[in-house]
This record gives structure tokens, C-alpha cells and sequence, in this order.
């Protein structure tokens, strides 16, 4: 068996062997390693399968060991992997100390920025493009970004500003929605042609030279030159509004098609100033079910290959994920209150809000990735009478922190954030890892934050949360609900306050939100050696249960908090202050969650056992504490090592 293309590629520079030909094999080869791989490592498929041409094209054209590529939306880079030396390593995608399913800096030399958030790229590029001219470096910088990404507040701003500053920088417009019209495609194609060749620049310069050199008339004859090719260019161009951002378009043109992507890569290079080239490509391309439903295949579950067919993995039909029950809970309660709406950030199916446009689409808005438009736009419909419902990944919620503050908190608007992928999330690692928006929003004035301890809760607190008119967030984790029937009867909760599920003489857990389930499994376990503690879910982050916490803390000479979430600045730290202001002892009171660190990917499961906030974990947490108090009486005393170190 002959030796396969892509076995042939260790560095980008290998592609220089092949001929177009060979291109278009290596691109099948490389669709159907990333088929094989993300069937087994649940990853982005969708995306990468529409950029496997273009990525190529890039490495072929340009030199990123001395130019620059930066990616908008991260997880189209699992060609780029592929070329640039990591090709061995890719099976091990997104799988603890594997591969990042994102770019990282700390992986490849190719990685300019660790990054998975949409809207950073242009900037950065530009930035990048300024240094090199205070440097006098002398390079490309590309910044690829994805048809969504472009419509971002950051990455508007900084195309307004690299129109302004002329740098010369490449972006590249990977437009995945847009169909090519044969007529506009032709004519598209033949300018691109003209337009990007050097001798062609070179000429228009001769002629404004030319004509700028003749008395009284050139003046006027370039004027009317340049007003003749302005009228054609609105006519003719698709891109205008960039052409009137100050860049020089191109496109659009066909991402599949690798020689055209090499010709127009190989002639923008030379031209100065900055340059978006505009290219249409299909998300799933080369596997037949993504390419009919892209949205159902952009973050692919784990899924089977038989005899060419995709044979889905079967789920046990008793787990229910709390998105779910956020899902059909907003949707019953929207069926009774006609003034709730519902507001997502271009995540509609990660939300789970896709069910609730369905059935309710007047009242659903999809805004983009423009997490700050989305909480600005709560702000007018939540004071024409309406009461909004911002679902927002937890990581996400962070770039509109202002909007949370100025158009939010400080007009003590009764908006409730969902606060969905909050803890740790898994595979996606460090970029997409909820784990700080209690820090970022507890010292906010009026908010009202709240984890529920399972799917019942979770519905009580929605329903809760609706009909209070302040601010309010509701954080809970991807990740399946513990308990094993779904209460559709769930009680009313109370604001600010907690509940006592297990009493105890020993030692107390006072565990928030997800970590309710792990700490009593953890309480069993401590049982089982003869030390009976007291399990606290606290539900509520602000307003803390002021009197429950104080009582549980004097009667008890060991209190641990638990909870998924930075420790800095999170739950156990707002206990901590609370009873300093009290002026309650806090030497019995110790701490859990994540540590002050970035934790990198790997499933939940498995990043959780490592930060010891399982039942196992909080257990040796217990115990080292135990060890430590003397006299000790204990019956069937254990001595156990202390906790190992974090990752």
C-alpha cells in the first residue's frame, strides 16, 4: 500500500512537493481523518470540513514561520494542526493531555495566541502589523474569521481602525452561509484576476502618475476616473461596506477550489494595505450528514462509522441534561406569561433555546456572538414591560460584563441571566471553562446569584427568578442532572435561602450548586468511618443565608465549602467575608474549587477527579483536615495522605 499524502507532512513547508492534483487528494485524506478522529473524540466537525482547502492554500502560499495566522473562532483549526506538525498527535484531540481542539500557544510555534473566543483576531492582527512597523519587520499577518465572528462589536471596531491606519494585513472572510450567484461569481472571478495581478496595480499607478502630471486637465481626468470605477465598484462589488471601511476587497470566490486560492493568495500578497478576500465555503463538505445539517455536526457527538453510514451512539433516555430542563421549564412558563422573552448569542441548540424559538418566535432573539448587544438589548425590552431571558454560556457572560453592570445592575433591571456551561466544561478547555462568574458578579449591586443542586431545583429556581423584578443569575454546568426522576412539582424556594440535607456532629460540608450530589456521596463515605457531617446546600451565592452559615460555622470544628468555581473570589470566599464582618472565627473554615490557574482540557469527569472535587476527592480533603486535629477520637480512624497537587 503506497504511502499516503498527509504521512508525507511534518512541516508546512513539505506541501511544496505536491502539484494541485495532489492537493485535492491530500484534502480528501485529511476530511476523512477528521471524520475518524471527531467520531470517536466528540469535536467541531462541521467547520473544519469547510476549511480544509483554504487551509491548505495558506500554508502553500504564505510562510508562517516568519508571517503570521491568526484564527477567529479557534475550532476551525484541526487542519492547521494537521500541517504543521501534529499530525501524529491528532488522535489524542481534545482528550486530556492531549491535543487542544483550539489554538495554543503553548503547543505549536504556528499557535500565535491560545484562543476560543470569537472576536479577537483583527485586532490582534493589526496590533501585530503596527508592531512589525515599529520594528521594521518586514511580514504578512492573516487573520481568518469566520462568517459569524465578523459581525462581533470587537471585530467591527478593528476593521474600522486598520481602514483607518492602512497597515498592510490580510483578512480573510470564511463566509459559510452565502451562495455563489454564477453571474456575480464569473465576473467576481475575472476581476479578482485583474485586479490582484502586480502588473495591474503597477499600471493603475502609471496612469494616476501620468495623469496627475498633465496641466489643468489631469486633476480632473483622475477625479472623474476615480468616480467612474467608485460607481462601477458599488454596482459590481458585494463587499462595499469593507471597500468603505478602507480595504481593498476581494471576492467572492470559491474556498474549495485550491488554485484559485493559491493564485489570489500568491497575488495579495503584494499589494499594500489592508486586504479582505472573501471566501464562500460549505460547512460539512465531504461527509454527506454534516453537509445536510451543519448545525447538528458544528460540535459532533460521538458517533459510528458502518459500511459508510453514520450510525448514531445511542443515549440512555433517562438522563436528562440541565439544559433540557431549562429548555421545557422556559417553555412552560412562557406559555403562561406572555411577557417573557428569550435571548440567545448565535447559541441556540447549546442553549436550548432553539425549542423555545420554535414555539415562541416572536418572542426569541438570536443576536450573533454579541454577548453585549444581547444584554443591551434586554435592557430595552425588560423597560418596555417584557421580561427577558438572556441565555449566555457562563465564559461568554464575561465579555459583556460592562452592559451586566451599566444596563443591568445599575438600573436594577429584573433581567435573569442563564448561566449554561458554568464549572468546568470538559474538552473545550481553559477558553470555554465557566468557572469564574460568581467573582465577576457577586460584588455587583442587586444581583441575585443562584446554583441549583439538580434538574427540580433548577426548575424552581426559573420559576422563581421570572417573577422577581432585579437582576438575577442562574448557574449551572453542562453536564446531566443527578437525581434519578426529574420532580415536575418542584417547591417554591425561598430568596437567599439555603436547606440542611444531612445533620451531622463532626464537621460540616456546605457545597454550592453542582458540588451538592459529590459532598453527600462524600458524607456516606465519612460515615462509613464513623464521622457523621452535616451537608449544606446553600443555593444561593448572593444573598448568602446569613443565619444558616453562621450557626452551621460555631457549631461545627471542621467546615469545608465546595464548589466549581475559581476559589478566588467565589462562594467559599464570600463566606469568608461574610463571617469576618461578623467577627465569627474563621480558623475552622477551609476551602475548595479550582485553583488559581488556567485548567487546561479533558472530559469533566475526569478534570474534576484530578481537581479532587468528586466524592473521593472532597473525602481526602475531609480527612487530611481531620488528621490534622489533636486530640483525635475517633472510631476506625483513617490516616490518609493529603490531598495531591492540583493540576
Amino acid at each position: 500500500m503506497s504511502q499516503k499524502l498527509l504521512e508525507k507532512i511534518n512541516t508546512p513547508k513539505d506541501l511544496q512537493q505536491f502539484n494541485i492534483e495532489d492537493l485535492t487528494v491530500l484534502s480528501q485524506e485529511i476530511r476523512e481523518l477528521i471524520v475518524g478522529v471527531v467520531s470517536r473524540n466528540p469535536g467541531h466537525l462541521a467547520s473544519n470540513l469547510g476549511i480544509v482547502e483554504l487551509t491548505i492554500a495558506l500554508h502553500y502560499t504564505f510562510d508562517f514561520n516568519k508571517d503570521k495566522l491568526i484564527w477567529d473562532v479557534g475550532h476551525q483549526t484541526y487542519v492547521h494542526k494537521l500541517l504543521t506538525g501534529r499530525r501524529k498527535a491528532f488522535p489524542t484531540l481534545r482528550q486530556y493531555k492531549g491535543l487542544s481542539g483550539f489554538p495554543d500557544k503553548d503547543e505549536s510555534e504556528y499557535d500565535p495566541f491560545t484562543c476560543g473566543h470569537s472576536g479577537h483576531a483583527i485586532s490582534a492582527a493589526l496590533g501585530m502589523s503596527c508592531a512589525d512597523k515599529i520594528n521594521g519587520v518586514d511580514r504578512r499577518i492573516v487573520a481568518v474569521v469566520g462568517d459569524a465572528a465578523i459581525g462581533a462589536g470587537m471585530s467591527l471596531e478593528a476593521l474600522n481602525h486598520a481602514g483607518h491606519l492602512k497597515r498592510n494585513l490580510v483578512v480573510l472572510l470564511n463566509d459559510n452561509e452565502m451562495a455563489i450567484s454564477n453571474t456575480v461569481g464569473a465576473i467576481a472571478k475575472h476581476l479578482n484576476k485583474i485586479r490582484t495581478t502586480p502588473l495591474y496595480t503597477d499600471f493603475k499607478k502609471e496612469v494616476h502618475h501620468v495623469l496627475q502630471s498633465l496641466p489643468l486637465v489631469g486633476k480632473r481626468m483622475e477625479h472623474t476616473l476615480e468616480h467612474i470605477t467608485e460607481v462601477l465598484k458599488r454596482e459590481i462589488t458585494p463587499g462595499q461596506i469593507f471597500v468603505d471601511l478602507g480595504f481593498n476587497y476581494f471576492g467572492p470566490i470559491d474556498g474549495h477550489n485550491i488554485r484559485e486560492l493559491i493564485d489570489i493568495l500568491h497575488n495579495i500578497k503584494n499589494i499594500d494595505g489592508p486586504i479582505l478576500l472573501h471566501v464562500i465555503t460549505e460547512k460539512g463538505r465531504g461527509f454527506e450528514p454534516a453537509l445536510k445539517n451543519p448545525a447538528r455536526y458544528h460540535s459532533a457527538g460521538t458517533f459510528q462509522m458502518r459500511n459508510g453510514k453514520v450510525m448514531e451512539t445511542p443515549k440512555d433516555p433517562k438522563k436528562i441534561s440541565y439544559t433540557k430542563v431549562f429548555s421545557e421549564t422556559l417553555i412552560e412558563l412562557a406559555a403562561s406569561n406572555k411577557d417573557i422573552v428569550a435571548i440567545t448569542a448565535a447559541m441556540p441548540e447549546g442553549t436550548g433555546l432553539d425549542a423555545f424559538g420554535k414555539k415562541f418566535p416572536d418572542r426569541y432573539f438570536d443576536v450573533g456572538i454579541c454577548e453585549q448587544h444581547a444584554v443591551g438589548l434586554a435592557n430595552g425590552l425588560v423597560s418596555s414591560g417584557l421580561k427577558p431571558v438572556a441565555a449566555i454560556y457562563s465564559t461568554f457572560l464575561q465579555r459583556a460584563y460592562d452592559q451586566v453592570f451599566h444596563d443591568v445592575c445599575l438600573q436594577k433591571n429584573g433581567i435573569l441571566f442563564a448561566l449554561d456551561r458554568s464549572g468546568i466544561v470538559g474538552n473545550d478547555g481553559p477558553t470555554h471553562n465557566g468557572v469564574f462568574d460568581i467573582a465577576y458578579l457577586r460584588h455587583l449591586p442587586g444581583i441575585t446569584l443562584m446554583a441549583p443542586k439538580d434538574g427540580t431545583e433548577l426548575k424552581a429556581m426559573l420559576k422563581m427568578g421570572v417573577q422577581l423584578n432585579s437582576p438575577v443569575a442562574i448557574r449551572y454546568p453542562r453536564a446531566n442532572i443527578p437525581e434519578d426522576n426529574l420532580d415536575r412539582n418542584c417547591k417554591h424556594i425561598e430568596i437567599g435561602k439555603g436547606e440542611i440535607l444531612r445533620k451531622g456532629q463532626e464537621g460540616a460540608i456546605i457545597a454550592y450548586g453542582a458540588m451538592v450530589y459529590p459532598s453527600m456521596e462524600c458524607a456516606d463515605m465519612l460515615a462509613e468511618k464513623g464521622i457523621d457531617v452535616t451537608v449544606v446546600n446553600a443555593r444561593f451565592a448572593k444573598p448568602l443565608d446569613e443565619k444558616l452559615i453562621i450557626e452551621v460555622v460555631r457549631k461545627h470544628q471542621i467546615v469545608l465549602t465546595v464548589e466549581d468555581h475559581s476559589e478566588v473570589g467565589g462562594f467559599g470566599s464570600a463566606i469568608i467575608e461574610l463571617l469576618i464582618d461578623k467577627g465569627i472565627n474563621i480558623q475552622n473554615i477551609r476551602k475548595m474549587g479550582i485553583p488559581d490557574k488556567f485548567i487546561e482540557h479533558g472530559s469533566r469527569d475526569v478534570i474534576l477527579k484530578i481537581l479532587n472535587l468528586d466524592a473521593e476527592g472532597i473525602y481526602r480533603k475531609f480527612i487530611s483536615i481531620w488528621n490534622t486535629l489533636e486530640p483525635v477520637r475517633i472510631k476506625n480512624k483513617e490516616e490518609l495522605e493529603p490531598t495531591p497537587n492540583l493540576i
